[in-house]
């Protein structure tokens, strides 16, 4: 077995790690009918048997009214039951178990919210494509329980952390961001107002977690657009975080509906993503993808730890803990983030190729991922569950061919 800092334990509030990786809440798209399925169940006791420390369960939404697919989780007690057979499972395997909980917003569309959508403000949302209309009052702070109650079924279910997602352009991010935010009530205008929703929600959630969840929260370093918030706000937002007493943050960028490559870097392969969506639900983003398809989801440049820059600027602001995500692919990576100061890392695509990565590392068998950062996987998930394309048999051939000219020109580079 390799020595190294990434197998030494460490702390997310009161929960203990057995080493220092964590499966980030990548959306698997598993959740058929918005409930917990044998491949969800399957997949992550695979993480966990590969020797990570805390796999995440992505994109729960507290609410229907919060969820922007049909295989994503939706939190109410009917599903409990299976959840607490996937977190079983995970703890057999020796590893921790944590469910991301958020809302889209307005990143969704009546046919599958069952509702008008619904957003900081009201507007026209190119993503989906539908308007939405900015939430009442009323709506904001019944929001605010789902969120707390979403906590107390995460404790029934057994989950060891809850990660709220305050990032990415949904819903806490549209309250953020002056983008999407142009409310003239107490959660617009300045940027402590802006605020005042996520200060709601974390408040409620640290209520409900008490002293034996670990509350993590993932937030921006940079919307990643102009008119979106930029890094000093983003700093701000991060402060107030830490004010509130979460046990660490996760740091991200981007805004999925304006900025989507800026979350996981590189180029969207558009053919894939065309091919693999329904025409009669999705026609509109199809006929999009032909017209304009890189003005509307441009590449933006992917090298391993694209983050770490910015995020050692916030790992010199800020006296939490912090978690790494972003191109975390080699030992030499994650060893080289570790020694910057963060507890942990958060790994997605490493794991979509192989669940066995981290042990991998452990044993000495490989010292990097071998992801060819084609972003099939992610072109995919929109539609179908998770895959890495190393994995599919019968790939169409112009599918196949752009997954090759990706990966050749990531092996150029």
């Amino acid at each position: 077995m390799i020595e190294s800092p990434i197998f030494t334990p460490c702390h997310i509030g009161p929960v203990e790690l057995r080493n220092r990786t964590i499966r980030s809440a990548a959306f698997e798209n598993m959740a058929y009918g918005n409930k917990p399925s044998e491949d969800l169940f399957n997949y992550h006791t695979a993480v966990a048997r590969g020797g990570i420390g805390m796999t995440t369960l992505a994109y729960a939404a507290v609410s229907r009214s919060g969820l922007s697919f049909d295989g994503q989780l939706w939190m109410r007690p009917e599903i409990v039951p299976d959840l607490k057979k996937i977190t079983d499972a995970i703890h057999k395997e020796g590893a921790k178990a944590s469910i991301q909980l958020g809302h889209c917003g307005n990143m969704t569309h009546k046919a599958t919210c069952h509702q008008t959508p619904v957003g900081a403000s009201t507007g026209f949302n190119l993503y989906s494509p539908t308007w939405a209309r900015g939430l009442r009052k009323d709506e904001i702070y019944a929001l605010v329980e789902d969120f707390g109650k979403a906590v107390d079924l995460a404790r029934e279910a057994g989950f060891d952390c809850v990660e709220i997602h305050a990032g990415h352009g949904y819903l806490i991010s549209q309250f953020l961001s002056p983008y999407t935010n142009h409310r003239h009530d107490e959660f617009g205008g300045s940027l402590e107002n802006r605020m005042r929703f996520m200060n709601l929600v974390i408040t409620k959630v640290m209520e409900h977690a008490g002293n034996d969840i670990g509350v993590v929260v993932k937030t921006n370093m940079r919307d990643g657009f102009r008119r979106g918030l930029g890094i000093e706000d983003c700093l701000k937002v991060a402060k107030q975080l830490e004010s509130l007493g979460v046990h660490a943050l996760v740091l991200t960028e981007g805004f999925v509906s304006k900025a989507p490559m800026a979350v996981m870097r590189g180029a969207m392969p558009l053919k894939t993503l065309a091919y693999y969506m329904d025409m009669k639900k999705f026609w509109w983003l199809k006929l999009g993808l032909k017209l304009g398809g890189r003005i509307v989801i441009p590449t933006v440049p992917y090298k391993d730890a694209y983050f770490l820059e910015d995020a050692k600027y916030f790992r010199a602001n800020l006296k939490l803990p912090l978690i790494y995500v972003g191109g975390m692919t080699s030992r030499e990576n994650i060893e080289q983030v570790l020694d910057e100061g963060f507890t942990a890392v958060q790994i997605a695509r490493a794991l979509v190729h192989d669940t066995d990565f981290v042990k991998k590392i452990q044993e000495g068998t490989i010292t990097k991922s071998a992801c060819g950062h084609s972003n099939y996987c992610i072109a995919r998930m929109y539609t179908l569950e998770m895959k890495c394309n190393k994995c599919v048999e019968n790939m169409p051939e112009k599918l196949r061919k752009e997954v090759e000219e990706a990966e050749k020109r990531w092996e150029e580079q």
